[in-house]
């Protein structure tokens, strides 16, 4: 059974605005690797709309002058599959992306069941509503060095009826002060 891995770049005061935050290469190293390990993406619209055609066009011609994040955007390109989860579109122009738009809870479950690498999310709206499923089996979280004061916080708006409990299994410091935390549900 694959697991299901949750990404996210928080500020210090829990800020997951994309907008905040000090990314450098040693954050998008972390990121290329997670995402190497992963055989499937899944996002919702917005964090999709971010990604595509963001990274693909810069993994094209390697056209960052940011070797990391050409790295990442390899890595990116690499994955088998993206599922998108979205109520508004119907279609998109990628041919690997597949649309779930009803019963998330059902639809995740059987691409858990598949054989293959792990499944990767990111953004805020689907992984809350993962999280409140109890679907989410890892966590790994980098916290950037920085108080902004403002932007969106990770699972603001969410009601939990069972508290996750979760285990530190690893931890990085970053010579940038950033430190990436993985946690495993229990």
């Amino acid at each position: 059974m694959r697991k299901l891995l949750f990404g996210i770049n928080l500020t210090l005061d829990g800020c997951c605005d994309h907008t905040k935050g000090i990314p450098n290469e040693e954050v998008h190293e972390y990121f290329t690797q997670l995402t190497l390990d992963a055989g499937e993406l899944l996002y919702g619209r917005k964090t999709y709309e971010l990604m595509v055609p963001f990274w693909p066009d810069i993994a094209k011609n390697n056209s960052s002058s940011n070797k990391a994040m050409n790295d990442f955007a390899q890595a990116f390109n690499a994955v088998n599959r993206i599922t998108l989860v979205s109520q508004s579109l119907q279609a998109v122009e990628s041919k690997n992306t597949h649309i779930i738009n009803n019963n998330l809870k059902d639809e995740v479950l059987k691409l858990k069941q598949q054989e293959g690498k792990n499944i990767l999310t990111g953004g805020v709206d689907v992984p809350s509503q993962l999280l409140q499923l109890g679907l989410i089996d890892e966590f790994h979280i980098v916290i950037h060095p920085i108080i902004v004061g403002e932007g969106r916080r990770l699972f603001d708006n969410i009601s939990l009826t069972d508290y996750p409990e979760l285990n530190l299994v690893d931890s990085t410091v970053f010579k940038s002060g950033h430190v990436a935390l993985r946690y495993l549900k229990n």
